[in-house]
């Protein structure tokens, strides 16, 4: 038997009541009342043991099966060989003897060691030499039977299991919707309202955790159950309880953000992403709805919101997903960022989940993958999607769907508690008819016309080029595009900037002033081209300000003062000339 050995099985333990227990016991019951006497195991480091006899003399029941007296306490290869072909030609009452952990008797099957090889080739002649003999008031024909418990069928060798008549694989699945649901409202009443509780509500709860234990084992459920009762949570709240089960935090970081700060947070991501007022408002949607829950199924693990983020560069996008961390977490590094320009080679999704079994570094699981489960409570971005390879998309379909990824590793990881924002500058450029890269929007344009171009460059990007409509499919409307940097949108940007860094000079003693006939001289080489955004304006204020600015403070040979920038000059390179201000007496 192989497959799902070490989970919970669903067995009627009376008529019509079901119950979760270990595979061994329902052999032992399954065995027994199909005509089996003794039901005996052999583990490795633990020897025999009579399942279903409290009271049974081990020794004894092992005499009279043909397995001697001896109950060793180690690994017993060459004890169980022995007495495979004297178990399987005992003349009394039909027995069984499971095996279980065989996968562990074995280093490699496919290289045994001397007393490994013996102990099989001894199994091999006990398997074709035993025979059956008539049984009961019915006289069916038994066999002393050997069931070899193993995770897979290949941990024992291929020469012992393949093609031998005397020998049947019989898998074992996990549990499906029909199987969970047969134990769902037997394991829901170990919750403490359980007894008190009405059928519509038992009937409901027990839907609902039959859906949300999709993937999972019967001994999960067994477990969230027993999580539920010692939380104190009530029949209704079994979601809640799969939820702390699948992320591994009995705290909900969702509940306990200010909502105050929420419904007053416009203000504050707008003083940091200025000019994009419907993305603001969007994104702020998103949020409330992840911290309220509001249409949010308890039937489904998706994500606490999903947005894609595109436009030009450099007007916000990424400082959007910084806002809402630090607005969310008070932290903006708290976000899970991943530059996919990083994943354009097809097998660069190993980097994500992990590489699979066998290649080198299996173990250490893969990127995003151990982020979320280290923070399953984050905000995780994923920059410039549109230079990934179309494989590592794929990877996302689970993960905006059901809100599960399975690493390399075999773990199931949840997304059921993040924000997942991606960001684009998919539908700025465009490629015409002859294959050249042409400019499909521009800052002329009004920001409805310049939504509708890039949203339809998006459209046709993931169903043409990419061939893969699922996935904005997934995304729905929460498409957001950002406008350009307009000039007015420019002005404060700049005011901005220019005021930061005058005031990080006061840090290192000097308090620094600008003429207003010196800032107009620096707005003008700043905003001359808004063409790459904020980021541009950004690395024009460092070129013409900041830099000219160190260069004059440290040729004044001064570590600290009061200067005012009189005045900027042009040419090679910008410089400007300071002068001292007098203190006050």
């Amino acid at each position: 038997m192989s497959g799902n050995v070490r989970d919970l099985q669903a067995y009627e333990v009376a008529p019509g009541v079901v119950g979760a227990l270990p595979l061994s016991l329902c052999l032992q019951r399954e065995l027994q009342t199909s005509g089996y006497g003794d039901v005996i195991q052999f583990a490795p480091m633990a020897g025999f043991d009579v399942l279903g006899g409290a009271d049974a003399d081990v020794a004894a029941v092992m005499s009279r099966n043909g397995l001697g007296g001896e109950n060793p306490r180690d690994i017993g290869l060459d004890v169980l060989g022995g007495m495979l072909g004297s178990f399987t030609s005992s003349s009394t009452e039909p027995a069984a003897l499971i095996v279980d952990f065989a996968s562990r008797l074995v280093n490699r099957p496919d290289n045994l060691t001397p007393a490994e090889h013996v102990m099989f080739t001894q199994a091999q002649l006990a398997c074709h030499t035993a025979q059956a003999r008539p049984s009961g008031a019915a006289r069916k024909p038994f066999y002393n039977t050997v069931i070899w418990i193993v995770e897979r069928e290949s941990d024992l060798p291929d020469w012992f299991t393949v093609d031998n008549p005397k020998l049947r694989s019989i898998p074992i699945a996990a549990p499906d919707s029909s199987t969970r649901r047969s134990l769902s409202r037997a394991l829901l009443k170990a919750l403490p309202d359980a007894p008190t509780a009405a059928d519509d509500v038992m009937d409901k709860s027990a839907r609902a955790f039959v859906n949300l234990t999709e993937g999972l084992l019967l001994t999960d459920m067994n477990a969230i159950a027993q999580l539920g009762r010692n939380e104190g949570l009530k029949v209704d709240q079994i979601a809640d309880a799969v939820r702390r089960y699948k992320v591994g935090v009995t705290d909900d970081p969702w509940r306990m953000i200010d909502r105050e700060k929420i419904s007053g947070a416009e203000e504050f991501v707008r003083s940091r992403v200025k000019g994009q007022d419907h993305a603001v408002v969007h994104i702020l949607d998103i949020v409330k709805r992840a911290v309220t829950g509001v249409g949010r199924s308890s039937t489904n693990g998706r994500p606490r919101g999903v947005a894609f983020l595109a436009g030009p560069t450099g007007v916000g996008k990424t400082e959007l997903a910084k806002t809402i961390t630090s607005l969310l977490f008070g932290d903006e590094s708290a976000y899970i960022r991943f530059d996919m320009s990083e994943f354009s080679a097809e097998h660069a999704d190993q980097r994500l989940i992990g590489a699979p079994p066998g290649y080198v570094g299996y173990d250490a699981g893969g990127e995003l993958t151990n982020a979320i489960r280290e923070k399953p409570f984050s905000v995780v971005l994923f920059d410039e999607i549109e230079k990934a390879h179309p494989r590592i998309l794929d990877k996302f379909l689970q993960v905006l769907d059901d809100g599960v990824l399975t690493s390399g590793r075999g773990d199931r990881v949840y997304f059921s508690e993040a924000i997942i924002l991606f960001t684009s500058n998919l539908g700025i450029y465009r490629t015409d008819a002859s294959g050249a890269r042409i400019q499909n929007v521009s800052s002329d344009e009004t920001h409805e016309v310049v939504t509708a171009k890039v949203r339809e460059e998006i459209d046709r990007h993931f169903k043409l080029t990419l061939n893969r409509p699922e996935i904005l499919n997934r995304i729905g409307e929460n498409v957001i595009v950002f406008d350009f940097i307009r000039p007015q949108i420019a002005d404060a940007i700049f005011d901005s900037m220019v005021a930061n860094l005058l005031e990080s000079t006061r840090s290192i003693g000097f308090d620094i002033s600008i003429t207003d006939k010196a800032k107009t001289v620096l707005k003008e080489m700043c905003l001359r081209d808004l063409s790459n955004g904020g980021r541009g304006v950004r690395n024009m204020v460092e070129a013409h300000l900041a830099n000219p600015l160190s260069r004059a403070l440290f040729d004044t040979g001064e570590v600290g003062g009061t200067f005012r920038i009189e005045e900027l000059s042009t040419g090679a390179v910008t410089s400007i000339t300071l002068e001292r201000e007098q203190q006050p007496s």
